[in-house]
């Protein structure tokens, strides 16, 4: 009785029209407009790159070759166009580069400008200048030491040890994807509510149907549940393949456990619609209307309309992330990407399993409790 329970509630939910829209295709949507908004700002806004550089060569070449040395080290400083004056002016004026460098017995720099660029170039001058005159003076007091210098004031010496903080992926904007993961999950409250549909006399007539079955309700709702859960488990596991190799978002190297954590999150999501779904006698219309605008609202406090809302809630309010389930499994995933220990993953992990079991018993005892005068 129970699979059979089972297999018709599974069939029902793939022919709902709005899991389809709200589960499948409006995330695709949502997921593609992201990457088109927020494609390559990472790579131009935070991560630096070679700096943009004309050239003009004024000490037959020699300078060529330190900047071919800097390149072949495969983080160059500079990226070099070697152009004549007038090209080079050119070059400037129409914003192709940053700078120009005027390559004699010393540096000379040109720019039009104040940025993180120019000032780059600035201080790379300054200290190739400085070294110059390290070496001639050296040249001129004490030839035989000149080789000496030259090897000491080359080598690269760090003071400071520098330890990342993460190998994961840092790109801030990474959020908005995170976040879609939780608005995909919340949107498990929509499933949740069918459950509470077939199941409550007031709501349908084959809820009504269920009730006169001799079939046990706590039978009935068990299936239900159980068939939600693995349906909005496929909508979370679709929507991170699609991201994670159909738009390439960086999910880290535990792919793996990114996909457990959907399969939970999805879970936290129908056990809250069932809990909702549970509670008084309002009509299904009704029930759908605050199901979906409570979602939105959770999702938007959790940062998927405004990226640093989370920060303004943690700052003025930090009992609300700890409570809304959209932030939770947001946070999961940032958790699980940027931290290479399991302590806060652990701790929100946790979290969405105990939502899960009050939202679920909740919702089942409500459920179970439930008379009605007459059908």
């Amino acid at each position: 009785m129970f699979l059979h329970n089972f297999l018709y509630e599974l069939k029902t939910a793939v022919r709902t029209k709005d899991l389809i829209i709200w589960m499948v295709l409006f995330p695709i949507a949502l997921g593609a407009f992201f990457k088109f908004a927020f494609d390559g700002i990472y790579e131009k806004a935070t991560k630096f790159s070679a700096v943009d550089t004309a050239v003009v060569e004024e000490d037959g070449g020699a300078f060529r070759s330190i900047i071919g040395e800097m390149e072949s080290s495969g983080e160059p400083l500079l990226n070099a166009t070697y152009t004549d004056r007038d090209e080079a002016m050119k070059l400037l004026k129409d914003g192709d580069v940053y700078g120009i460098i005027f390559a004699g017995e010393e540096l000379k720099l040109s720019v039009s400008g104040n940025g993180t660029e120019q000032a780059v170039l600035k201080s790379f001058v300054e200290e190739y200048n400085l070294r110059s005159r390290i070496i001639r003076r050296t040249a001129e007091n004490d030839p035989a030491a000149v080789q000496r210098v030259s090897a000491v004031i080359s080598e690269n010496v760090e003071a400071v040890k520098q330890i990342p903080l993460t190998e994961g992926n840092t790109d801030n904007l990474i959020q908005y994807f995170y976040n879609l993961l939780g608005m995909v999950a919340m949107f498990g409250i929509l499933t949740g509510l069918n459950i509470t549909k077939v199941n409550q006399a007031n709501l349908s007539a084959l809820g009504a149907r269920k009730s006169c079955s001799p079939t046990p309700k706590s039978l009935s709702v068990t299936a239900s549940l159980m068939a939600s859960y693995l349906i909005q488990a496929l909508c979370m596991l679709m929507s991170v393949t699609y991201l994670a190799f159909v738009l390439r978002i960086d999910f880290g190297d535990r792919l793996h456990i990114v996909y457990l954590t959907s399969v939970l999150a999805g879970m936290v999501g129908v056990s809250l619609g069932f809990f909702i779904g549970s509670i008084g006698t309002f009509s299904e219309r009704t029930k759908v209307g605050f199901s979906l605008a409570f979602s939105l609202l959770l999702c938007f406090f959790s940062g998927l309309m405004v990226g640093n809302m989370k920060t303004q809630v943690e700052r003025f309010a930090p009992i609300v992330n700890k409570i809304n389930p959209a932030a939770i499994i947001s946070d999961s995933y940032y958790c699980l990407n940027v931290y290479r220990d399991y302590d806060r993953y652990t701790e929100k992990v946790i979290t969405m399993v105990i939502m899960t079991a009050v939202f679920a018993l909740l919702g089942f005892f409500m459920t179970r409790r439930r008379k009605y005068a007459s059908i």
